[in-house]
């Protein structure tokens, strides 16, 4: 019989989303489990999102976290391919059925029995708690093997951030050179849009409702153009340009203003999740057999693969490093849109064990 292991970390326990310390317990190291102590753990937009209960399905307490980064302490009789002291993380999902179409495509994450990292029904009837915490105990199958050249801090938000972008630039085919992509949106999802798509030699513009962003989108993160969207002219110069376009907005915005901006056969990809429908007109699908898709992080397989390509190409995250006690402070700055472009808590030297 497994006894369960005492862990804490910060918990919201409300729908106010304040978080503070708490305690729980995770499973013993299962023979198929690898344990790692956790140094670092990015704050996801959705973590917000999450704390205060804003799709309705939050289970409280809530220990919030998929962007999560350690080294290994120990490892199950059945683990091969990690060991102690690897440098290791975990992303949005730690379960899925292994049985279905989408697992056998290596595609767990559209797995309909998939588990999230937090917040969900585990398959043991417990409920997952994620990365905001001291340790993790995850099954080896979903635990990503993080490379030396990649500093941990900085690997924490490709976890997530990194998978969502890049899984869909994979499979539309965004990921040649010399195609122009589009990405619009420049926060943490779209600015790791334009540093994938530039290491796959694209040319890279930006798109964005604010004029401010435009120095940092050409100067800083290395995009070849900027279209504000709220300028006519702009637009009208733009129209056509596009062989694809990553949409990482999560507000309801305008998509046919977009469509006109792509190439006869260009795309569309959604990675962000406005709470209310968009309007879609057919007729600006048909005229160029333009697409709009969605898509939704990536399968363990492509996470390894993004990660070890990130690693070779030198792609990071622009990250704030905090302490475990500015949580909350950070939620406040996160709702205003107030980073750049990822906090990451710096678990291993500021969360402290609760009395």
């Amino acid at each position: 019989m497994e006894h369960p292991r005492k862990a804490f970390g910060w918990a919201a326990t409300d729908s106010s989303g304040i978080l503070s310390p708490f305690n729980f317990s995770r499973r013993e190291t299962g023979e198929n489990d690898v344990t790692f102590k956790v140094l670092y753990c990015g704050i996801c937009h959705s973590d917000l999102h999450m704390v205060k209960n804003e799709w309705g399905n939050t289970i409280y307490p809530l220990v919030p976290g998929h962007e999560i980064v350690g080294t290994v302490t120990e490892v199950g009789s059945k683990v091969q391919k990690f060991k102690l002291g690897d440098k290791v993380g975990v992303g949005c999902m730690v379960q899925s059925c292994r049985k279905c179409q989408s697992c056998a495509e290596n595609l767990e994450n559209y797995c309909p029995q998939m588990v999230l990292t937090y917040g969900a029904n585990n398959v043991d009837g417990t409920i997952t708690y994620g990365g905001y915490s001291n340790f993790m105990v995850a099954d080896q199958h979903f635990v990503i093997r993080i490379p030396d050249a990649l500093p941990l801090d900085a690997a924490a938000p490709l976890l997530c951030a990194g998978i969502t972008v890049y899984s869909p630039m994979m499979y539309f085919g965004l990921n040649k050179p010399g195609l122009h992509l589009g990405v619009v949106g420049l926060g943490g999802l779209g600015h790791m849009a334009v540093k994938f798509g530039k290491a796959f030699g694209m040319k890279v513009t930006v798109i964005s409702t604010s004029p401010a962003k435009k120095a940092e989108a050409i100067q800083h993160l290395g995009a070849d153009s900027f279209v504000l969207s709220t300028d006519p002219h702009q637009m009208k110069v733009a129209m056509g340009t596009l062989d694809g376009i990553i949409d990482t907005v999560s507000a309801v915005h305008p998509l046919v203003p977009l469509l006109g901006l792509l190439k006869s056969h260009g795309k569309i990809v959604m990675v962000g999740a406005p709470e209310k429908p968009l309007e879609l007109p057919v007729f600006p699908l048909i005229m160029g057999r333009k697409l709009v898709a969605g898509s939704c992080i990536g399968g363990i397989k492509e996470t390894q693969e993004m990660i070890d390509f990130a690693a070779k190409h030198g792609v990071k995250p622009d990250i704030e490093v905090i302490p475990m006690d500015y949580v909350n402070t950070a939620m406040e700055r996160l709702l205003k849109a107030d980073v750049k472009y990822r906090f990451v808590i710096d678990i291993g030297n500021t969360l402290n064990p609760t009395s």
